[in-house]
């Protein structure tokens, strides 16, 4: 739905007729967010189906150079003195509307500085989200050094009080401990300090910065604002609406650089997002007269309903961002690394996993990391690069390893670190220094690596060979890529900055990843990136699924697969099972339960289990396919909270297009009885035949009873 409106408002004396006239305010609709401005205010963005989300005071698009900075003194990324010069060309936006999507455009200009902000905003069909694109150009006849442009700022709240109603929420996430989310009160953010009694805005902030090219190696890129109100009639702000949990949900989309800012004005708060920065990211982009810069985009979705219904139109939004590449089989895959091979193949270790992967109903099979250094070095890294197969790992060859495969009815798959060449690999004497990020004129070395720049010609042609080899040589299907180093700032190579530098790089890498497919288009590829270090819709737009971690006990796992649908589609959640002979009965089903709960991820030595084991195995990659159509259409929500890292009760819900399914672990060694609300009955169908846990229902409520011991369900739940 669009709609582009003009206001008027005027002060009337009795007797003497209008005496002052306000600014006309045009309003233009663009699905379930609002454009409003004056010829006197820049663009400002507000929710139109919630009553706290959005202000016309706070502009849309902040813009920060070298010369120039904030209008008014703060330490946030807000009241730049060139995004309050801003004022919307006449004749704009323009609005185009189909059945898939509302786009509508607006062009906005500072006559001072030169600059020229031209936003995108689209509206896909279906889901409350909006994709915001900003392109700035400088129009002036000066170079302008741009630090840093805010993707989108958005008020919340309607006054200081209304501050308090407000939760933050956030993920942590390191290697082993992804998605770690938390709620925290604005207030114990932002502290209330009279600012109407000094007649001043805020002056601090708080935010979320990543550093390097890990985009979610400290924090996820996404998170969201809740406000819960009761009584609409007692808030004036909802102007009739009915009135619920407001919530706003983002995401970030780039794998460079990103910061997320939080201040406090006199009349609410404000929420930046943006891409990288100069004082985080040692970013500055020089634009010369008529150059632009296209800033990082990012996702926003608003909700009445709360949280779960925000992600869950974001998550609608993520299947729209991915197009065709949305419309993939969800193949099920065995990867032998996970407490398996850990990096050490042969054609030996490999052959009886072939067998055994392909009897349990995996389709695809990738070898993982080592397939390429000789089986005498004992660490290879500092040798990896050239991506050409280790003769003496396999008899007979890799082919004859991959030509088996094929033979039992899978594809072949294999690990790759494209982006690095080792400090003693033959690429790296090869390769010309211009192929290689660069600071102060010398290669960045990390961890016995270098780091390739996609930009340079021949950067891409060794990456563009070595696929085209794999693909030929070995009739590869399935990629796993990983990404094991951070490379810092970036490189300095032909950039202003170094950040400059690691975001071209990163658009470089996503644009090289869309021509392979073109050139194989059925070739698919896993975002591995060291154990979802590097999870962000830049990436998971143009890849087919994501490790969700590299966490190798089996007790850790679930808080990362029941958090991780709140950034990541639930078809791309490989969330790894890896049973061993070794576990108890309940110990497999817990593995298999956490593959389950997403992307089912095989690993582990399948020829070493007992047959039950093999037989559960079996049993849970048959549930998986017959899930997995409904997987893609599902939409994630937790019906008891979203868990701590060290909870012992954990539960994910998939709400699909009939049923919903619950995954509950429960990692206590005591017996418990707990309730899921909004369950009016339940069906265990993982495992199948359990009796060990008992249900009951407790009014709108189901109760659950466990037995002594780790354990984990599945649960189809029938909606009314």
């Amino acid at each position: 739905m669009t709609e582009i409106s003009h206001h008027t408002t005027a002060d009337r004396h009795p007797l003497a007729g209008p005496v002052q006239t306000a600014p006309t305010t045009v309003r233009a609709r663009v699905g379930q967010f609002e454009l409003t401005w004056t010829e006197d205010s820049p663009a400002a963005l507000r929710s139109a189906s919630t009553a706290h989300l959005g202000s016309p005071d706070i502009g849309l698009v902040e813009v920060f150079t070298s010369g120039e900075q904030r209008g008014r003194t703060s330490q946030a990324y807000w009241r730049s003195a060139v995004g309050e010069r801003l004022r919307v060309r006449a004749g704009w936006p323009r609005v185009v509307s189909d059945a898939g999507e509302t786009r509508a455009v607006i062009v906005q200009h500072d006559p001072l500085s030169g600059i020229e902000v031209r936003t995108t905003l689209t509206a896909p069909t279906g889901t409350s989200a909006v994709r915001v694109e900003n392109e700035v150009r400088n129009t002036g006849r000066e170079p302008v050094v741009v630090t840093a442009v805010s993707s989108a700022t958005i008020g919340f709240g309607v006054s200081q009080a209304d501050l308090a109603g407000f939760v933050l929420g956030t993920a942590r996430s390191e290697w082993l401990a992804e998605n770690r989310w938390r709620e925290t009160s604005v207030r114990e953010l932002l502290p209330d300090i009279s600012l109407a009694l000094h007649g001043q805005d805020g002056r601090g902030h708080v935010a979320l910065t990543s550093h390097g090219a890990w985009s979610s190696g400290e924090h996820v890129p996404a998170g969201y604002l809740e406000r819960t109100t009761t009584d609409a009639a007692a808030d004036p702000a909802a102007n009739g609406r009915a009135v619920g949990a407001e919530a706003l949900a983002w995401q970030v989309e780039t794998s460079a650089g990103w910061h997320v800012d939080l201040c406090q004005t006199r009349s609410g708060g404000v929420l930046s997002l943006l891409g990288p920065t100069d004082l985080e990211h040692h970013f500055a982009a020089e634009l010369l007269p008529g150059e632009t810069f296209t800033a990082v985009p990012v996702a926003l979705a608003a909700s009445v309903h709360g949280r779960d219904d925000a992600i869950a139109h974001l998550t609608r939004y993520r299947r729209w961002l991915r197009g065709a590449a949305q419309a993939q089989d969800l193949p099920v895959v065995y990867n032998d690394f996970m407490n398996t091979l850990m990096g050490q193949p042969t054609t030996e270790a490999l052959l009886p996993l072939v067998r055994r992967a392909a009897e349990a109903g995996a389709e695809v099979f990738c070898i993982d990391a080592g397939w390429f250094a000789d089986p005498e070095v004992g660490d290879w890294w500092s040798t990896v690069g050239e991506w050409r197969e280790a003769a003496a790992r396999f008899e007979g060859g890799l082919s004859r390893v991959t030509d088996e495969i094929r033979r039992a009815g899978m594809v072949p798959g294999l690990w790759l670190e494209p982006e690095v060449v080792g400090i003693d690999s033959p690429a790296a004497a090869t390769l010309p220094d211009e192929a290689f990020f660069q600071r102060f004129g010398r290669r960045v070395h990390e961890d016995r690596r270098y780091h390739l720049d996609l930009r340079h010609p021949a950067a891409r042609a060794h990456l563009d060979a070595t696929i085209d080899h794999l693909v030929e040589a070995y009739g590869i299907g399935y990629l796993k890529l990983d990404y094991n180093i951070n490379p810092g700032a970036g490189t300095e190579r032909n950039a202003a900055s170094a950040g400059e530098g690691l975001l071209a790089h990163s658009r470089a890498f996503r644009d090289w990843l869309l021509r392979v497919q073109e050139r194989h288009p059925s070739l698919r590829i896993e975002n591995c990136s060291s154990g979802a270090m590097r999870a962000d819709y830049s990436l998971l737009a143009v890849t087919h699924l994501q490790s969700t971690s590299d966490q190798q006990d089996f007790t850790l796992y679930p808080p990362i697969a029941a958090s991780a649908p709140m950034s990541i589609l639930p078809e791309q959640c490989g969330n790894w099972a890896y049973p061993a002979r070794t576990m108890s009965d309940d110990e497999t089903v817990f593995t298999l339960v956490t593959g389950l709960s997403g992307r089912l991820y095989v690993s582990g030595f399948l020829d070493d289990l007992r047959s039950e084991q093999r037989t559960r195995v079996a049993e849970a990659i048959g549930l998986h396919k017959a899930l997995r159509g409904d997987l893609a259409q599902s939409t994630p929500f937790w019906p008891l909270g979203l868990p701590a890292w060290d909870a012992d009760l954990v539960c994910l819900g998939l709400r699909g297009p009939d049923d919903d399914l619950i995954f509950v672990w429960d990692r206590d060694a005591a017996s418990r009885v707990f309730t899921i609300p909004g369950a009016a009955g339940a069906e265990a169908i993982f495992p199948v035949g359990d009796t060990a846990w008992e249900f009951s229902l407790d009014g709108d409520a189901l109760s659950v009873a466990t037995p002594a011991g780790i354990g984990a369900r599945v649960l189809r739940v029938p909606r009314g």
